[in-house]
């Protein structure tokens, strides 16, 4: 049986086509018919009735028995259809002998989805072309859709459960933190009128650095305070910084300022665990591949205070040493104990420079010296080469006024003539 061009049963063997045009009532066997119908029998055996107990082919009579009636399978006067004992109210034909049309209060579920009858209605659970009443469908479900503006789109007025938005009115209605009238979301209420908050994926200006929402994390690019990662902060960025301790990372730490962990050949020297760090891992440069020292004094430049041989207490010490220990970068000098001693170029100078060499252990002076800006700030002061004062052997003097074994220093005007490094031959 189909709607629109169906077929059905006779009850006789046979069938019966017809369309969903409105029904006239007619007389006659079989289960349907309607204004339109085209009947065509086809059954195994054709049987005319023409015995005079036989029933009258015009359905508005019967001889020899009961009343035509709704349910006995015949179409009778008055009746759409008669499908006998599929007569059903999710069917065709409904147990009235009408065929199923919307309103009749029965739900044909191959074409309605409802049907109240009476009752159906545009503000109904089941509208007039029967079909439920849904959120979005341009119909208000009284008593059970505030509104219904034919979408389910939500902040324009009514939201997606076709309950009335209030949010943007510019007042804090119940279910709302706050609402400061507009859509916003980096200010301090958000377009939900929920309050902006650190991990609601929301950048509120002048407020948060960053808000990547659930991805804040203590590892991540955006903290869970939403402040930007950066080195020093405490927290280790995975994939960006190997270490980060704070206030603690230094360059003599185990994690340096770059956020990088501390090793040998970084150029820094980790306190406690490193005796040189020279920037590489080369041996026979003063420090070898485990940073351990191969300065001694006597033997090279080192950056402790070797004893200036021949004086009553003069030592040198370097900042760094370069070119296998030969080199001393920011040489400093001590007389007895007082230290700060910043050796400057003077005219004494290519006299002193070798036995300065030969005093450190080195065979000779390889002419190599430069000169440039250094601090002479107190206690620190200028020095030049001299062979009397303090002791009568060529050594570092005061500028000021020569003497200074276990005395002040005198003179800080240092202009660029300090020496800045100085190299000796093996």
């Amino acid at each position: 049986m189909l709607l629109g061009g169906l077929a059905c049963s006779t009850g006789e063997g046979g069938t019966m086509e017809f369309t969903t045009s409105p029904p006239q009532p007619t007389g006659g066997s079989g289960g349907l018919t309607n204004g339109t119908a085209s009947a065509s029998a086809t059954a195994g055996d054709t049987d005319t009735d023409t015995d005079t107990g036989g029933t009258d082919t015009t359905g508005t009579e019967t001889t020899g028995g009961p009343p035509p009636s709704c349910g006995d399978g015949m179409v009778d006067a008055g009746e759409e259809c008669d499908q006998g004992a599929k007569n059903s109210e999710s069917g065709l034909c409904t147990p009235l002998c009408t065929l199923a049309t919307c309103g009749d209060g029965y739900v044909y579920p191959a074409a309605e989805s409802c049907d109240e009858g009476m009752d159906n209605a545009e503000d109904a659970g089941c509208l007039p072309d029967c079909t439920m009443n849904t959120c979005g469908d341009g119909f208000l479900y009284e008593g059970v859709e505030e509104c219904d503006d034919g979408n389910t789109e939500d902040h324009d007025g009514c939201t997606s459960e076709c309950q009335i938005d209030l949010c943007g009115n510019g007042e804090v209605d119940f279910g709302e933190t706050c609402d400061d009238g507009n859509q916003i979301d980096t200010d301090a209420c958000l377009s939900t009128c929920e309050a902006a908050s650190c991990g609601d994926g929301f950048l509120q200006e002048g407020v948060e650095e960053c808000d990547d929402g659930d991805a804040n994390a203590d590892d991540a690019a955006c903290l869970s305070t939403c402040v930007a990662a950066t080195c020093g902060d405490g927290f280790v960025q995975a994939g960006v910084e190997a270490c980060d301790e704070g206030m603690d990372n230094a360059e003599d730490g185990a994690c340096l300022p770059t956020c990088e962990a501390a090793a040998c050949g970084d150029g820094f020297v980790q306190a406690g665990v490193e005796e040189c760090d020279d920037g590489n891992v080369m041996p026979g440069d003063g420090c070898d591949a485990s940073c351990k020292s191969e300065l001694v004094c006597g033997k090279t430049f080192t950056t402790d205070w070797c004893l200036q041989n021949g004086t009553k207490g003069q030592y040198t010490r370097c900042e760094s040493v370069t070119n296998q220990g030969t080199t001393c970068i920011n040489p400093e000098i001590r007389y007895g104990n007082v230290t700060g001693g910043i050796p400057r170029s003077h005219n004494n100078g290519n006299t002193y420079y070798p036995i300065w060499c030969q005093q450190l252990g080195f065979s000779g002076y390889a002419g190599q010296i430069n000169f440039g800006m250094r601090d002479c700030t107190a206690p620190k002061g200028g020095l030049f080469p001299c062979n009397s004062y303090d002791e009568a052997v060529w050594k570092w003097c005061d500028w000021q006024d020569g003497a200074w074994y276990n005395q002040s220093l005198g003179w800080h005007g240092c202009n660029g003539q300090e020496i800045t490094s100085f190299t000796c031959t093996k």
